[in-house]
């Protein structure tokens, strides 16, 4: 069961490694695997790992803002509720009842820059890259407390994969740029 390799595994993939309801159904009562949620099921020495959980539930939702910030490491703040971007039009209701920060964009922006990056336990999951990222915690910097988008930014600057010219062009992508350049100025 290479599936089941990482411990966590939607009812989807299961089926597409060849397993049918019925034998997932008699994982589930011989208590080798439980649902910890719809359509999600994890063996019994499988470490809960809520990011990779929520994703396999939620496959449009990309992790955003503070959640990325978290996953990208700049801030060692733990996300306390999930931040995510969905598409214009996405219906929201049941994230924001389950306690995730939403965000919506325009279909074309909601694409761009969306990568794949791993939680602490080695699970997949998507998110934005690292300057959509920034650019998202900038263009909702009033919604942020002040000191993580500090934070955030004085990191970044320090890393050596930062990616100063693509920061700018995503910056012009969102209408940010000169935001954007007021911020390099300060901290370059």
């Amino acid at each position: 069961m290479d599936i089941l390799q990482k411990g966590i595994v939607s009812a989807a993939q299961c089926r597409a490694g060849g397993l049918s309801y019925t034998d997932l159904s008699r994982l589930v009562k011989s208590g080798d695997l439980a649902r910890v949620a719809h359509g999600v099921y994890e063996t019994v020495d499988a470490p809960y790992d809520e990011l990779y959980i929520e994703q396999l539930r939620r496959p449009k939702a990309v992790y955003s803002h503070g959640t990325a910030l978290y996953l990208h490491d700049l801030t060692d703040r733990d996300p306390i509720n999930l931040s995510v971007t969905v598409p214009a039009g996405y219906n929201t209701k049941a994230l924001i009842n389950d306690g995730f920060k939403v965000f919506s964009i325009k279909r074309e922006l909601y694409e761009t820059d969306i990568i794949q990056t791993h939680t602490k336990y080695g699970n997949p999951v998507n998110t934005y890259s690292i300057e959509r990222t920034i650019c998202d915690v900038v263009r909702s910097r009033n919604r942020i407390e002040a000191e993580i988008v500090s934070t955030a930014l004085k990191r970044y600057i320090r890393r050596k994969d930062r990616n100063i010219p693509r920061l700018v062009r995503t910056a012009e992508q969102f209408g940010i740029v000169k935001l954007i350049r007021t911020y390099l100025e300060v901290l370059l």
